[in-house]
């Protein structure tokens, strides 16, 4: 029975982690759940996967989950709350197995516990490689763990070289579907609502990563994390834009052959693969039925359009701390545009603004990651809340105009 730790288990991913937990009963066990505040959820959880440890964003979360499993006569786990709680709960050592869920830089800790330790790891969190991705690989060297990428394309990657030795690879491809705005024209940026950059033509996902995958910022963040997942340099991944989303990754090798990962637009295939690996078990989904017609399409990503893919692969040559200030920027950003405090393109200008004002160094542990996030964060709110800045402004820095 391999016992695993959840970190994020009411959050998409998470919830599609438990439903393919589900399919071997026999082969998989629940130590502990981390969430953030979904008590009515989590309680769900509890009653069908009985972990052991439960553990929640603060104790108003762990007094409300108290009362709700009380309430509902449901057995309480042991349960605990706090940043330290998640560490605790992937770090225990009768779990072999972390799922990294929990976006944003939240989860870093855990996750950085889990491989310095040298469990295996499930990573569906990537801003812990966007943010501290030389540190976490430093870790995972040093303990002989081992990391499975659960991101659609990056699991797609992980199959791919499968395929030849190492030094044979000339480039991996990332695809990406565009987004909603993929054919809107630039100068209509400017008005478009979150209703509608929500409103994501291909994958059903949580509110920041859906508005990342709006405007590229989700696909330059993937550029960073295949850098280190696969030891590349930023001019050996190219990306290609793929509305259908059939194909998720492709790696051309010397000898100009090209192998691709093709599966169904649902995040249990990835899952299941990195729960299962190196074997290969039956499809937790429909499989792809080849006898329909269908046209695949790729096209060249716009860099003037989506100008945060560019800064993602500047950032990612740049080094040192850029990727983790354009993250935090980025998060800021986006949670000032879903507020309507700002336009769509000027979720551009702050990012950029940041990375001037932030200067780079080499963080040395996860700490001072976090101290380079925080430090972050406030230079991009700081730009946001400026009085010389408003909406229209940032928004015709972000265009160019």
């Amino acid at each position: 029975m391999t016992y695993l730790t959840l970190l994020g288990s009411t959050g998409s991913i998470g919830t599609s982690t438990l439903d393919v937990i589900r399919r071997w009963p026999d082969r998989f066990g629940i130590h502990a759940l981390v969430a953030g505040r979904n008590v009515a959820l989590l309680a769900e959880q509890i009653a069908e996967f009985r972990p052991r440890i439960v553990a929640v964003a603060d104790q108003r979360a762990l007094d409300e989950l108290r009362r709700t499993l009380k309430d509902a006569g449901i057995k309480s786990p042991d349960l605990t709350c706090g940043p330290r709680a998640s560490v605790q709960a992937a770090s225990a050592p009768e779990v072999s197995f972390v799922m990294s869920a929990i976006v944003g830089v939240l989860g870093m800790e855990a996750t950085y516990e889990a491989v310095r330790l040298g469990k295996r790891v499930g990573l569906a969190n990537k801003e812990v490689l966007v943010a501290s991705g030389r540190l976490v690989m430093e870790a995972l060297r040093a303990s002989g763990g081992e990391m499975l990428p659960v991101d659609s394309e990056h699991n797609g990657a992980h199959q791919c070289f499968r395929a030849g030795r190492r030094s044979e690879v000339a480039k991996l491809i990332l695809t990406a579907s565009g987004g909603p705005f993929r054919t809107t024209p630039m100068a209509a940026l400017e008005n478009v609502t979150p209703e509608q950059a929500l409103d994501h033509p291909t994958w059903k996902m949580g509110q920041r990563i859906t508005i990342d995958s709006a405007t590229l910022m989700n696909k330059g963040f993937e550029v960073i994390e295949a850098c280190w997942l696969f030891d590349l340099s930023p001019k050996d991944v190219e990306v290609v834009v793929h509305p259908q989303s059939k194909i998720h990754a492709m790696v051309e090798y010397t000898d100009g052959s090209v192998i691709a990962q093709i599966s169904a637009t649902d995040m249990r295939m990835p899952i299941q693969y990195a729960l299962t690996y190196p074997e290969r078990s039956d499809a937790p989904v429909p499989r792809l039925d080849w006898t329909e017609a269908a046209s695949w399409t790729f096209e060249p990503p716009d860099f003037k359009k989506f100008p945060l893919l560019r800064l993602a692969f500047e950032a990612q040559q740049t080094g040192g701390s850029a990727a983790c200030t354009l993250n935090a920027a980025d998060e800021v950003a986006v949670e000032a545009f879903l507020a309507g405090r700002i336009s769509f393109p000027a979720i551009v200008a702050t990012v950029a603004e940041t990375l001037e004002r932030v200067p780079v160094r080499e963080p040395r542990s996860v700490a001072e990651v976090l101290d380079i996030d925080r430090e972050s964060r406030a230079a991009a709110a700081a730009y946001i809340a400026s009085e010389r800045v408003t909406q229209r402004a940032t928004a015709e820095v972000a265009l160019g105009a």
